[in-house]
């Protein structure tokens, strides 16, 4: 009940106040529709755009590979010194047309090597994680392969960054090992004065808007600050946007220099 209370709280107040006009103003300088939220560590500052959409359950495509390397990790499928051998399948991005490391699958967002993660992983314990880390909604559906990609698997923009937090704090069932080798492979960019670590992610599902995710956390001078930038991708065009609108975003709100 309380919980219920404080989200309807939540909502009357983005309702009254509107969107951030700062996350409003990048939005509409590059013309995209989609939404943002950043929110500190204590939670007591949040910035969204388009909260109705920022509320809005999506398929979290490869951003899924943030909780998915952890479960191969603590199911022992792979490790940080395995080498993955490409099948010899020609696909449509050329960097994954060879062996990988899970460095590289996971910053190249490899597709076919998460998915054969998830043969040897399976949709029983996969959904026994879920349940557990309470992510999303939940739901593999009877695909193993590709469940986040365009399957039943649904997260939101504020499940993300509560995830997220949950990944920062190490407040996760995961072996604390596992956790830094994530953390060190989410690095995208590190400064004198900010860490980012962020992971893309891009839904193509058959005769469904597509949409595009960059989703992760920034470590700077003025403290912890979460992030979930979700647009609507008619086209891999708007690809690039979803980081250059995420860091215009944070560098107007002070978090980014």
């Amino acid at each position: 009940m309380l919980k219920k209370i404080l989200w309807c709280l939540l909502v009357l107040h983005v309702t009254l106040f509107g969107n951030d006009t700062a996350l409003q103003r990048v939005f509409e300088t590059h013309q995209v529709d989609g939404a943002m939220l950043i929110e500190s560590l204590d939670g007591k500052e949040r910035y969204v755009y388009n909260e109705e959409r920022a509320q809005r359950q999506l398929s979290p495509a490869s951003t899924f590979k943030i909780p998915n390397t952890l479960i191969a990790l603590q199911e022992g499928v792979i490790d940080t010194q395995t080498l993955i051998l490409w099948d010899g399948v020609e696909r449509s991005i050329p960097s994954w047309n060879q062996d990988q490391t899970l460095s590289l699958a996971f910053k190249r967002s490899c597709v076919w090597c998460y998915q054969k993660f998830a043969r040897s992983i399976g949709l029983e314990k996969y959904r026994s994680y879920l349940h557990t880390l309470d992510y999303g909604n939940t739901k593999t559906g009877n695909d193993v392969e590709r469940f986040w990609l365009d399957g039943e698997l649904r997260i939101s923009a504020y499940e993300q960054v509560a995830f997220l937090k949950k990944v920062y704090t190490n407040a996760l069932p995961f072996a604390k090992t596992h956790l830094d080798t994530l953390k060190t492979i989410m690095v995208e960019e590190r400064k004198t004065v900010y860490t980012l670590r962020a992971k893309t992610g891009w839904a193509v599902p058959n005769n469904a808007e597509h949409h595009g995710w960059y989703v992760g956390y920034v470590e700077s001078q003025k403290g912890v600050y979460f992030f979930a930038t979700n647009l609507i991708t008619p086209s891999s065009e708007v690809l690039p946007l979803r980081k250059i609108i995420s860091l215009e975003a944070l560098r107007a709100k002070g978090i980014l220099e």
